[in-house]
């Protein structure tokens, strides 16, 4: 499969959860797919500094991708925020 068309079915899925996580003043990059169909994202905004993206990336982000897109082993975040990093930020409308 042309891996372009497999980045555009990503994207697509991601744009049925992008509305969360806008509201949030966060979003997400594909920044591309590995041989072993794993997904690498980046967070943005928000997103990237909030302690919570550990479990918007598995309940959210990840679920939508592989529901949609059944051939992704795996999602990984580059730049995800480990929920005991003392540097972490809750976004405004949590603190």
């Amino acid at each position: 499969m042309e891996n372009q068309e497999l980045v555009s079915r990503i994207e697509k899925a991601l744009n049925d959860i992008r509305p969360y996580l806008e509201t949030d003043g966060g979003d997400v990059k594909v920044l591309g797919v590995d041989d072993n169909m794993v997904v690498k994202l980046e967070l943005l905004g928000a997103c990237g500094s909030c302690p919570m993206s550990v479990m918007t990336m598995k309940a959210g982000i990840e679920e939508t991708i592989k529901r949609q897109v059944p051939e992704i082993t795996d999602v990984k975040a580059v730049n995800i925020t480990s929920p005991d990093d003392p540097h972490a930020k809750l976004p405004d409308n949590m603190a």
